[in-house]
C-alpha cells in the first residue's frame, strides 16, 4: 500500500465521522437533542487526528514531490495553507462547543451554521486533495518514490478506526458503531 492510498483511507474513515456530523446537523434543524460531548469527540479526533499525524505526513509528502510538476506544486501549496485553515476552524468550533458544555449561551442557529461549517469546509479539503492532488501523485510517482516514502513517512497506528482503539477514543467508536448500524 503506498502512502498516498494510506492516505486515502484516511480521508475515507474521516468522511464517515464528517456523515455523522451531517446527521447530527440536520437532527438540530428539526429540533433533535444535541449530544455536544459526541459532538465534541468528533471534532477533536478530526482536529487532532488531522493536526498531528495526517497533515503532517501528507505535508512532508508534498514537500518531498516538490518541484516535479509546477501545477502540482501550486495545488500543494494551496492545500498546505488549507491545513492551517483547517486547524483553526476546527479549534475554533471546540471552544464554542465548550463554552456550550459550561453554560455559555450561544443561539441554536449560530452553532448550527458553525458546525455545517465546519464539515462542509473538512469535506471541500478532502474532496480537493482526492480529485487534485492525489491523482497528479500518482501521475508523477514511481515505484521507488513509494518506497522512500514508505520508509521516511510510516504508518502510525489510528488511535479510532486501527485495530486497538485509544482509550479516549472508545466511546467515540462504540457511538460510531451504533451510528453505522442504525
Amino acid at each position: 500500500m503506498t502512502v498516498v492510498s494510506e492516505l486515502h483511507q484516511d480521508h475515507v474513515n474521516l468522511s464517515k465521522l464528517l456523515e455523522i456530523l451531517e446527521k447530527k446537523v440536520e437532527k438540530l434543524k428539526h429540533d433533535g437533542e444535541p449530544n455536544f460531548s459526541l459532538m465534541a469527540d468528533v471534532i477533536g479526533y478530526i482536529a487532532n487526528y488531522a493536526e498531528h499525524h495526517h497533515h503532517p505526513r501528507e505535508d512532508k509528502m508534498y514537500a518531498f514531490f516538490k518541484g516535479r510538476d509546477a501545477e502540482l506544486d501550486k495545488v500543494m501549496a494551496d492545500c498546505e495553507v488549507a491545513h492551517q485553515e483547517l486547524k483553526g476552524i476546527g479549534g475554533d468550533l471546540l471552544e464554542v462547543i465548550d463554552g456550550i458544555l459550561h453554560d455559555a449561551v450561544l443561539p441554536m442557529d449560530e452553532f448550527i451554521a458553525r458546525l455545517e461549517s465546519f464539515v462542509f469546509n473538512e469535506k471541500a479539503h478532502l474532496d480537493f486533495e482526492e480529485g487534485h492532488i492525489f491523482p497528479k501523485l500518482i501521475a508523477v510517482a514511481s515505484d521507488k518514490d513509494w518506497a522512500e516514502l514508505a520508509i521516511s513517512l510510516p504508518a502510525e497506528a489510528d488511535p479510532l478506526f486501527g485495530e486497538k482503539q485509544a482509550e479516549e477514543y472508545k466511546e467515540l467508536y462504540k457511538a460510531l458503531m451504533q451510528d453505522m448500524n442504525a
